[in-house]
This record gives structure tokens, sequence and C-alpha cells, in this order.
């Protein structure tokens, strides 16, 4: 089983990058009355990384258009392929503006963060595709364990208990653009390993647990930001309003945390635009990463707040037509298999 855990942080490290970890990317989409949401968001999750798991595995992918072609057709997938390509790249650039923002914190000038990631993910792309994914599962475990107790020690501090939830079916409708919204990354990512997964038992393991593990995450991270929400404005990364209630030393710990969150996310959006763009020109992997990394730099000072809160709802609403065939694909390839 050891392949299904290293899929199942592969996945959750695409998943909490500048934008979820710093809780500005939940608060977006959920506002401050739609908790239920994110149980809807982890079924729809669960079922999109089985869904482009089982493709790629098929398949035998390396990169992400043989999955496009076959869930929404060469048509649209042509379509997507740009928009993926378009998303991989602006989302690099928010992740890079992110890490500035983490130095700022600190009093440190905010070209040093972006300095600093930059020269990071260059060495990162030297090393092969089999080191990234170790590298990746050394550290979204401790990164998850670190979030999880920090929610946990605030809400407990509050004094306040686990929400109940109230079912109310129009506020469940923000998990629809939320899902779509991460539905790129995860085909692009997920579509790079095709070759390397080796067992359905391997896609079901991880599917399952990224999901559970993604909507648990979420739901404690979104209550812990409604016990803070009229202070959330004030804070580029809402996760500075958490931890201004505890000592410097956590706030330096949880800095750290929430940059190897930014850094594993950035790094899964490299991974999907360079394997991506391999397959059209031949060049190494390494000076393919320099080159993009030469455009991406400056265009990271645009701000982090400013590049979440326009490209992200753009985004999640263009991929709510992939979000409809990611969903159907199963009980179609299944309609398919009993009348043929």
């Amino acid at each position: 089983m050891g392949k299904s855990y290293q899929w199942t942080f592969l996945i959750m490290g695409t998943m909490i990058g500048a934008g979820y970890a710093s809780g500005r990317e939940l608060w977006q989409f959920f506002g401050p009355n739609n908790g239920q949401a994110i149980i809807i968001f982890s079924i729809l999750f669960t079922i999109s990384c089985y869904t482009i798991m089982s493709i790629s595995y098929q398949q035998q992918t390396n990169h992400y258009m043989p999955t496009l072609v076959i869930i929404v057709g060469e048509r649209a997938g042509w379509f997507y392929d740009v928009v993926t390509l378009v998303y991989l790249f602006s989302t690099t650039i928010i992740m890079v503006a992110g890490s500035g923002v983490t130095f700022q914190a600190f009093g440190i000038p905010n070209w040093l963060g972006i300095t600093f990631i930059v020269s990071m993910i260059l060495w990162v792309f030297s090393l092969s595709l089999d080191d990234i994914l170790k590298m990746n599962g050394i550290l979204l475990p401790i990164l998850l364990i670190a979030l999880i107790s920090l929610f946990l020690s605030f809400l407990n501090t509050s004094g306040l208990s686990t929400p109940t939830l109230t079912l109310n079916m129009g506020s469940w409708l923000p998990a629809f653009p939320f899902t779509a919204l991460n539905i790129l990354p995860l085909i692009s990512v997920l579509s790079a390993i095709g070759q390397k997964i080796t067992s359905k038992k391997e896609i079901g393991f991880a599917s399952l647990s990224s999901g559970l593990l993604l909507g648990g995450l979420s739901y404690l991270y979104y209550h812990t930001l409604t016990l803070i929400a009229t202070d959330i404005n004030l804070y580029e990364m809402p996760l500075y309003g958490i931890l201004v209630h505890f000592s410097y030393v956590i706030k330096v710990v949880m800095t750290l945390f929430l940059w190897l969150a930014i850094f594993t996310t950035a790094v899964a959006g490299m991974l999907g635009l360079t394997s991506r763009l391999q397959s059209r020109f031949p060049v190494s992997q390494t000076k393919l990463t320099l080159y993009l990394l030469l455009v991406i730099t400056p265009l990271a000072f645009i701000g982090f707040q400013t590049l979440v809160e326009h490209l992200y709802p753009l985004y999640g609403m263009i991929n709510l037509y992939l979000l409809f065939h990611l969903l159907i694909y199963p009980f179609k390839n299944w309609y398919k298999s009993r009348h043929t």
C-alpha cells in the first residue's frame, strides 16, 4: 500500500497551496454560512479523483491531454488544454506571490520570499519524478498534522465545540464551483503519473482517503475561520487572523508550514506544466522550468490576494462543464459495459 499513500499525499499536496492553506480560498467560496457545502465537496472530490486516476491508469498517461480528450471529447479537450496551461501558469504565479507574503509577515522584503521559492523550485526540478514524489510524501503528513493541531488548539482555547450541521440545500451550491476550481490541477498532476499507478486498489484507496482527509480538514478550517469572520478582511492571508492568538514561536512554525504548503503546490503545478509542454517541445525538464520561472517571477509581484480574488472564481465557473463530465463518466462507463 506504499504507493497508495504516495498518491494520497500527492493529491493533498496539489490541493493545499497558498490559496487553501492561507484560508483565503475557502472563505472566498464558502463565506460565513456555507459549511454544509464542504460535505458535498468531499463527495464530488472523491469521485473526481477516482475518475481521473482510473483514466490515467487505463491509458498509461504521462501528461493530461489524453485524459481530457476521454472526459470531454477532442474538441472540448483542446479548449481545456489551453485553459489548463493558463490555470497552471497563473496558479504557480499565485504560489510564488504567496511565498512573498509569508516572508513579509516577519518584516522580510517580498522579493526575498519570491526569489527563495523560485530557487527551490528550480532545485527540485533538477531531481527525478520519483524523488519529487518521495519529498512530497514526507512533507505532507507533517503539514497536515500541524494544521489540524493548530485548528483544534484554537477551538479548544475559544471554548467552542464542533459545530452541528443545518441542512439547507441552497448553502450546498458553493461546493460545485469550489470542486471545479480544483479539477484542472488534479487532472494535470494525476495524469503525469498514470504510468506509475500499478493497481485499481491504489486508485480506490487514494481517492477515498484524500477525499475524507481533505473534507475533514476543510470543515475544521472553515469552522475555525468563522470565529474570526469579522477580522478576516484585515489579513491578506486569513490564517494570520488565527495565529495572532498564539505565541510568536507558533507563528514562526506555522508560517514555515504554510510556506511548505505553498511550495508543494507550486511544485505540483510546475509538474503539470512541464509534463505537458515536454510533449510539445524537446527541452529538458530543468531548462523548461527555468524558462517558465523567468516569466512567472515578475508577474508574482501583482499581489497574492488580488490574484486569488479575481482568478479563482473565474476558473471555478469555467470548469463546471468539465466537472459535470467527470462525475457522470463512471456511470457512462458502467452503462456501456452492461450494453456491449
